[in-house]
């Protein structure tokens, strides 16, 4: 090969491409947040490196120069083929699957994310569309930075694939501060490459940009001219750097305060729309009717006394119905937001007949599903095959249980603040709400007022059995069931529980589910049965979560729950709940449950730098932006012409008097503001005030302004100014700064 057919290339090209393909690639991974580090690594990191050996081929050959953009791009999409959508090839070539994939990464993954719990599960469906985005932002980068000689806008695509993942979920304060350092030493890197590019020159005396040499630009364009503002300025890039990486690393991590993100679409998750299901509520008598067929088996965590379906905390007089904002369940999710307290994580092996319909037995706090995709009400703990899918699936199922405190419910605080505790009863029937009363006394709503209510429905009503049991939990069955048979299965305790706790303002749910039996299989596994169909009431407690109750009473041989847990403390509360003569109102605690004050926990000191922040942000606009108004106003009035800039001036007049405190009104004329103003500013200021009120008789009776009365008026305006001046610089400083001239003045 002739040494003729090289391309002359700039000494900083390479570092420079590899630079913009590493801030592509490093903002792509700034998506961790929503997939984890770990599962976007292989998917990121490989289709840059392949696009990068790929954007340097097309740069150092001249052959391949004309295509590089092609090249670069279908280098980047066919390395995303092969690390995310390999099972969509044949032997490794794309088919009809793969193209079709690669377009609903661009239309439907970044929504189905969205539609996710976070973590998200590291699914092509759902991730696909990152690392497209790190291949555009890198192919766009490349070559803006090839055309433009110009770091700053070869910055541009990657910075906003970095915007993108913030808006998605945005990171901590630490790792905020790491990604911008990064971020910022890819950017410093780049700029360094250019200011090296920018001095060079080709052996025969032309300087080059890119795979171009300057002789190719356009007339007038020299070499620096392609980042002239880069280069006219001796020693700006030697301080880019440092400057770069201490304004990222303090907007992303030094000056954030602390806690969790403020903004986000995590703040508004999109749901999954799902058809009309049944309610498994509806469901209670039948299966009571015929116990024998297994619903489930369950292998492990042999002291989980029930294992819930479904929450319904919406109820309006006639049905009970559970939340709507369904989501897809990600890797893992935390403990819920009102948990405090130690949590414990559990693992059980459920396999479904099919005989629950598309809810799958969960429990109050899911952590992450393995062999089954559900969707989750976050809230409420409860997953939902979705439409379509298998109704009998196996899975293992991951929680977190809560650790009662050695000294137990006792005298635990409700959460008023539960979501769905508080909702609605419908109209409430007559002697309702005095049985209410009743049952608890003058107790305020606490644990120990849930309890008495649970102890009042154990004692005075019975438990239906028999082949025909009671159905029905609206009003007229409730009521029925409340105030005259006093007899149902647990879905009127539950339904009738929950109705009365929410009239006196106890934070209450209703639960419906399967209580484990008594005794294991051979195998140690558990079978459950329609006949262990139960409902039940829930309780929010602050810093535990939800307690379940029993105002039906439970059969003696139920698992009782390890020692720490709810089911556990909750039944040693009840031993300890006074007669109902002797129920007092417990103490207020001075603390949460897990110790830390209460006070605290509800208002938190700002960091010092958004206090400051806050403190400077209205000074600066009293300061500046008063003053700032004011001149803007009287600009404007000046610009008006004829008889309307009189108008201006007249109330350009009024509102320095009124700066000055001179009270004054929107229906005096000239001649009142002059008697106005001899009193304040002396005979001088009158003078002028009564000359402009004769200037604007005459334009206002001629319907003209002759040539010189604009500039003889707003002399006037001036005059006064002058001659208010003088009351000495407190006055002035006051006049300055207060903002009431701003508003116009009451006839």
């Amino acid at each position: 090969m002739s040494r003729r057919t090289a391309p002359a290339v700039r000494p900083g090209t390479a570092v420079g491409i590899g630079a913009l393909v590493g801030a592509a690639a490093a903002a792509g991974l700034f998506f961790a947040p929503v997939f984890g580090l770990r599962a976007l690594l292989v998917p990121v990191c490989v289709p840059a490196a392949v696009l990068l050996v790929a954007a340097l081929a097309g740069t150092y050959l001249r052959a391949l120069a004309g295509w590089r953009p092609w090249l670069t791009a279908v280098a980047g999409l066919v390395a995303v083929v092969q690390t995310a959508l390999w099972s969509t090839t044949k032997a490794g070539l794309p088919t009809a699957s793969t193209l079709s994939a690669l377009a609903a990464g661009v239309t439907d993954s970044w929504r189905l994310a969205l539609q996710s719990t976070w973590p998200a599960r590291p699914d092509p469906d759902l991730m696909l569309f990152v690392p497209l985005l790190v291949v555009a932002a890198a192919v766009l980068g490349v070559e803006l930075w090839h055309r433009r000689s110009a770091p700053l806008p070869a910055l541009v695509p990657s910075f906003a694939v970095a915007l993108l993942s913030q808006l998605f979920a945005p990171f901590g304060p630490a790792p905020a501060g790491l990604a911008a350092l990064g971020y910022a030493a890819l950017a410093g890197t780049l700029a360094a490459a250019s200011g090296v590019a920018g001095e060079d020159t080709t052996p025969g005396g032309g300087a080059v940009v890119g795979a171009r040499p300057v002789s190719d630009r356009p007339p007038g364009a020299g070499a620096g001219s392609g980042s002239s503002g880069w280069r006219r300025v001796p020693g700006l890039r030697p301080v880019l750097l440092p400057a770069a990486v201490a304004v990222l690393a303090a907007a992303g991590g030094g000056l954030l305060p602390a806690g969790p993100p403020r903004y986000g679409l995590a703040k508004q998750p999109a749901v999954v729309t799902i058809g009309p299901v049944s309610n498994p509520l509806d469901e209670i008598a039948d299966r009571l009717a015929h116990p024998a067929p297994p619903v489930f088996r369950v292998w492990g965590a042999t002291d989980v006394d029930r294992w819930p379906l479904v929450v319904l905390d919406n109820f309006d007089g006639a049905n009970w119905t559970s939340g709507d904002r369904y989501q897809r369940l990600g890797s893992s999710l935390p403990p819920g937001p009102p948990v405090t307290v130690r949590v414990q994580r559990r693992t059980a092996e459920i396999a479904t007949t099919g005989a629950t319909g598309p809810w799958l037995p969960s429990q109050t706090w899911p952590a992450a599903v393995r062999g089954a995709e559900p969707l989750v009400e976050v809230a409420h703990g409860t997953l939902l095959l979705p439409p379509g899918a298998v109704s009998a699936a196996r899975y293992t199922l991951t929680w977190w249980q809560p650790q009662v405190p050695a000294e137990g419910l006792a005298g635990a605080a409700i959460d008023p603040d539960a979501p769905g505790g508080q909702g609605g009863v419908g109209p409430v029937p007559p002697g309702v709400a005095e049985l209410a009363a009743a049952a608890v006394g003058q107790v305020r709503p606490s644990f120990q007022a849930a309890l008495a209510l649970e102890r009042f429905l154990r004692d005075n009503y019975r438990l239906a059995t028999g082949p025909q049991p009671p159905t029905g939990h609206s009003w007229p069955q409730l009521t029925d069931f409340l105030l005259h048979s006093k007899r149902g299965t647990s879905e009127q305790f539950a339904a009738g529980y929950v109705a009365l706790a929410r009239i006196l303002g106890i934070p209450a749910r209703l639960t419906v589910g399967y209580r484990t039996p008594a005794g294991p299989d051979p195998d140690g596994g558990y079978t459950v049965r329609n006949g262990d169909v139960l409902a039940w009431p829930e309780v929010a407690v602050a810093g535990v979560g939800w307690v379940p109750l029993d105002p039906g009473g439970r059969p003696s041989t139920d698992p009782p729950g390890s020692a720490g847990s709810l089911a556990a403390a909750t039944a040693r509360e009840r031993v300890d709940l006074p007669a109902p003569e002797r129920l007092r109102d417990p103490p207020v605690a001075a603390t949460a449950p897990d110790g830390r004050d209460g006070a605290a926990d509800r208002f938190r000191f700002p960091s010092w730098p958004l206090l400051a922040t806050g403190l400077a942000v209205p000074l600066f606009g009293w300061l500046v932006g008063v003053p700032t108004v004011r001149a803007a106003r009287t600009r404007l009035r000046r610009r008006r012409s004829g008889p309307a800039s009189m108008i201006g001036a007249v109330d350009e007049v009024r509102d320095r008097l009124r700066a000055y405190g001179v009270l004054v009104s929107a229906g005096m004329t000239p001649r009142d503001l002059a008697r106005e103003a001899e009193a304040a500013a002396g005979p001088e200021a009158a003078r002028a005030l009564r000359e402009l009120g004769t200037e604007v008789d005459l334009a206002l009776w001629s319907g003209q302004a002759p040539a010189g009365t604009t500039g003889r008026a707003w002399a006037a305006v001036r005059a006064l100014s002058r001659a208010l001046s003088r009351r000495g610089w407190r006055a002035r400083l006051r006049a300055a700064l207060d903002p009431r001239d701003l508003v116009r003045p009451g006839r």
